[in-house]
């Protein structure tokens, strides 16, 4: 199938690693150009571009902090000042602030905490979100990614504030659907759930054997297998998927 991404520009966050690397490679090997950002870790962003631009492809890393708003802005105007435009947006990156995104006890969850993980992942995908639309109604024409959780569906001990954050994306992105779509933009949420990054390999790997043992489709998704999905819905041979929630987690239940 001809994804009809040739061309197309893309800006992927949080690409250096995980779900958001898969998809910035799936990208760039179906012809699309690359912005590969990263917050912290430039080294393996650039690694990421490299290895697209070795393929055939085009792509470059650039830095972007979801917690700060001028940062988002510049990522998304130095992505359209190389390539000229803007096609595709996937909000993948994860603020997780300063102390770890799950909590043991939601009362101890600090005020500050609160809003500094709601504003960082949900407020950060409002102004990519917002910074990307002046390139994509000229040409009428876009797709946007929302990457979400399972925890914003089906809940988690100790992550109310994370899922609170990916649920936001859920209401932001059926109202987007509905704002865009008549102008050819379709926005869509992707909701992984348990998935084999090196991250959940190294630290969970219990967890990754049980929820094998009991999914439907006997493994745990890969990066690669999520990010053909999220690259799917961002691509021009999706032209009536909006508005969703897709899961992608083998059917595994909460």
């Amino acid at each position: 199938m001809d994804l009809g991404l040739k061309d197309r520009v893309a800006l992927v966050s949080g690409s250096s690693r995980g779900i958001g690397r898969a998809t910035a490679e799936l990208l760039g090997r179906e012809g699309a150009r690359v912005a590969v950002t990263y917050h912290s870790l430039r080294e393996r962003a650039e690694a990421v571009a490299a290895g697209i631009r070795e393929q055939g492809g085009d792509a470059f890393a650039i830095a972007l902090d979801l917690s700060s708003e001028q940062s988002i802005r510049a990522a998304v105007e130095a992505t359209a000042a190389r390539w000229g435009r803007i096609d595709i947006l996937v909000n993948n990156a994860l603020h997780a602030g300063e102390r770890a995104v799950v909590q043991s006890r939601f009362e101890e969850v600090p005020a500050e905490q609160w809003r500094d993980l709601l504003r960082g992942n949900l407020e950060g995908a409002h102004v990519a979100i917002a910074s990307v639309l002046p390139h994509m109604r000229p040409q009428r024409w876009g797709r946007i990614v929302n990457v979400s959780s399972v925890v914003a569906a089906d809940g988690f001990p100790g992550g109310a504030t994370y899922g609170a954050a990916k649920a936001g994306l859920h209401g932001l992105t059926r109202t987007l659907a509905k704002e865009l779509g008549p102008e050819g933009i379709l926005t869509n949420v992707v909701m992984p759930g348990l998935t084999l990054t090196e991250a959940v390999r190294r630290a969970m790997p219990q967890a990754v054997e049980q929820a094998a043992k009991v999914s439907p489709i006997r493994h745990v998704p890969t990066p690669e297998e999520v990010a053909a999905v999220i690259v799917f819905v961002a691509s021009a041979a999706n032209t009536t998927v909006n508005g969703e929630v897709i899961r992608v987690n083998g059917g595994a239940v909460a």
